[in-house]
């Protein structure tokens, strides 16, 4: 239904049809075949995990997987048409080549709906006076962050390179070829640049900043990372990454509690890679970015904040006090994450 609800969308439209893919033939015939639905399929599950991570360990598990549902099936589909379908925001002239807006600040904002409807975790933030603190909570496992950043990493050179979605020619395949260079550095300085500026300001080298620094890096490019020069890539990864470390102080300021940091890496940052594309894409404009970018972050925002707000009225959306102290693996799962507690 979400295919159809993109792909359905007549030109410089708004919404496609709400019916159900049943006959193979409807999409190799109608739209691009078993290919871009797969591939569409992908980016869908990457916008609803952004959401996943910045909620997690006080939600209720099947109100999310409600939630990821009518994100997969109506919410990213409908603002994504707008571009990739052929809709409202293609004819306009906004360019967002894999998806800084469409797919990161998409799942940004509506991770940051689902923060503001369910509120912070137990504990942390601490009253001092009138004022809150915010209390650090540990990660469990730096090295399995750090693998998921790496593995992220090496996906991300087939979510941007193969956004080209052509292999015919030389020049496609040199295309390809240059989208992941700029990938690459961009991720690369993402990571430099969050390292100096935690070591600078905080006098510690934050190995959590850094990795969030290569992911705002890697998503700051996304929206244009075919014709930027190399140099401009590593601007580009750099300022993602500047954007999200004061994103996360922003929001610890705000008191909301984002697990990940899922907001700053992919909804700031994603905004900010959106917005400089017309610094090497003369065929886009600054106003353009802006009203494509706000029409996106804007309606997934809105559409999430409803549902949320449905879900945590009717069937409940948070675990109790006792469930959450004792971990949603346990509590909600019946499968402990770790073996060994403290």
């Amino acid at each position: 239904m979400g295919y159809n609800l993109a792909y359905g969308i007549p030109e410089g439209g708004y919404i496609g049809s709400f019916s159900i893919w049943r006959d193979s033939s409807d999409i190799e015939t109608g739209y691009s075949g078993y290919s871009d639905f797969f591939y569409q399929t992908m980016f869908v599950c990457a916008t609803v995990s952004i959401v996943s991570g910045a909620v997690a360990e006080r939600i209720k598990i099947w109100p999310f997987f409600i939630f990821a549902t009518l994100m997969a099936g109506i919410i990213y589909p409908i603002s994504m048409g707008w571009q990739w379908g052929g809709g409202w925001l293609s004819t306009l002239g906004f360019s967002d080549f894999a998806g800084s807006t469409l797919v990161h600040a998409c799942g940004g904002a509506a991770a940051l709906a689902g923060v503001i409807v369910l509120g912070a975790r137990e504990g942390r933030f601490s009253r001092s006076g009138e004022s809150k603190a915010m209390v650090p909570f540990a990660a469990s496992s730096i090295p399995l962050v750090t693998l998921g950043t790496f593995l992220l990493w090496f996906g991300w050179f087939g979510f941007n390179g193969f956004s080209q979605l052509a292999m015919g020619t030389f020049d496609d395949v040199n295309a390809i070829s240059k989208i992941a260079v700029n990938t690459h550095l961009a991720g690369a300085a993402g990571t430099v640049m969050a390292a100096a500026l935690t070591r600078i300001v905080g006098g510690k080298t934050d190995i959590v900043m850094m990795l969030n620094g290569a992911l705002a890096g890697l998503v700051a490019i996304t929206a244009e990372p075919s014709t930027p020069s190399p140099v401009l890539a590593m601007i580009i990864g750099s300022g993602g990454a500047i954007i999200m470390y004061y994103g996360t102080k922003l929001l610890e300021n705000l008191q909301l509690d984002d697990v990940v940091g899922a907001i700053p890496v992919h909804l700031f940052a994603g905004v900010f890679g959106t917005l400089v594309t017309p610094l090497s894409n003369s065929g886009t404009s600054f106003g353009t970015q802006i009203i494509g970018v706000v029409s996106v972050v804007v309606f997934s925002f809105v559409c999430s904040y409803i549902v949320f707000t449905g879900l945590k009225a009717t069937i409940g959306l948070r675990i109790s006090k006792s469930a959450e102290k004792l971990g949603t693996d346990h509590a909600e799962v019946g499968v402990r994450a770790y073996a060994i507690r403290d």
